[in-house]
């Protein structure tokens, strides 16, 4: 049935999609947007005063990069005024001295740095960026200087897997209160490059295992988040929560959609804030209503006893493999498509290059053509 639409809590900001990397694995659209197209301050910040109006207590700033933003302190410190708690989420590359300890003067509440690699190869050849390694740890220590808690996110795939203990010695000695092993999500660049970035199953396996121990070794010293991959699952996750249940995805031109890969349903259409104010969007929009609740839903899902507990799964996801949004989440056991999801892994593995390093990443960047899904 249809579930009474609640206030949301969350909402990730991606403010630009300019970024100095050019990660495989980025989740942003492969259509990606120039700076001309990004909305102003005083749209940002009429923005987030809607947000706060809604309900929304916790903001995600992310990109892109979204310290390119040069008006980023002004933004924190809006955010800051209505009392909502801040993440910034960063790649921690060509930030100037002083930028970290004037984001944190303004109210900054927390940042999330991701490591492309444990080591410095593989952070510079998963984001085609000559030392950048060394900018992210200079920023991690500057981050705990300036006294703001720390987060370190470690996107996972086939070529940094097996640094998955290394990622942990890492965030220990950079004295991070939490690390997110986030094993890559399927959408926009990462799902183009797919075939390249997909792991072993065996692989996958020895991961989890890893990061078992080191939950229950590290308890109470370092909180260890483990974002399963969807393609190994036996049940889908619920995507953001649930489809616009309880947080939502604001693009860098103030298009508002219910996660970051919504615009991959084409048979929808997202409004923009500023032609619809924040509150109606969140309430009206036909899309934000496509798949609310479970009155969408197909069998076996409109029978399921987790219809409620994963929501269906990820739309996005059931769109790119199945090629229907309503259908059920492919990841699922129950889906009549599960099993495809078995045979992407089988081809990528087959297509493996002999040699890792000269696997062919389409890199990330503004105005490239990213060609057919690997």
């Amino acid at each position: 049935m249809m579930s009474p639409v609640l206030p949301p809590i969350g909402m990730l900001a991606e403010l630009t999609h300019r970024c100095p990397l050019q990660c495989a694995y980025c989740s942003n659209p492969v259509e990606l947007l120039k700076a001309n197209r990004e909305m102003d301050t005083a749209g940002w910040l009429a923005l987030f005063d809607q947000a706060a109006d809604l309900g929304v207590l916790q903001v995600h700033l992310s990109g892109g990069e979204p310290t390119l933003r040069t008006d980023l302190a002004e933004l924190v410190a809006g955010l800051a005024k209505r009392g909502v708690y801040t993440n910034l989420i960063t790649a921690g590359v060509g930030i100037a001295e002083g930028r970290i300890e004037a984001l944190a003067d303004a109210g900054l509440d927390h940042i999330q740095l991701s490591f492309q690699g444990a080591f410095a190869a593989t952070t510079e050849k998963i984001g085609n960026a000559r030392g950048a390694h060394e900018k992210k740890l200079e920023t991690a220590r500057r981050v705990r200087a300036a006294g703001l808690p720390l987060t370190i996110n470690a996107p996972i795939h086939r070529h940094n897997m097996e640094e998955v203990p290394d990622f942990i010695d890492l965030a220990l000695e950079l004295g991070a209160e939490r690390l997110e092993i986030a094993n890559v999500q399927y959408a926009g660049w990462a799902l183009v490059n797919r075939k390249v970035l997909m792991p072993e199953r065996e692989a996958v396996e020895r991961q989890v295992q890893i990061v078992e121990e080191a939950q229950e070794r590290l308890r109470g010293i370092m909180t260890i988040d483990f974002v399963t991959p969807d393609y190994f699952a036996v049940y889908p996750k619920p995507c953001m929560g649930g489809w616009a249940r309880d947080a939502f995805m604001v693009a860098p031109d103030g298009t508002v959609l219910p996660c970051h890969a919504a615009a991959s349903i084409k048979s929808l259409h997202f409004e923009r804030f500023g032609a619809w104010s924040l509150s109606r969007i969140w309430h009206e929009s036909p899309a934000f209503n496509a798949f609310r609740g479970t009155d969408w839903m197909q069998e076996p899902c409109r029978s399921c006893e987790r219809q409620e507990i994963d929501w269906g799964g990820c739309r996005c996801q059931a769109m790119a493999i199945a090629g229907d949004a309503a259908a059920t989440d492919p990841a699922c056991i129950k889906s009549p498509l599960h099993a495809r999801m078995a045979a992407l892994i089988d081809e990528a593995v087959t297509a493996k290059s002999p040699d890792a390093a000269s696997d062919g990443f389409i890199y990330r960047r503004i105005g490239k053509t990213a060609g057919p899904v690997a």
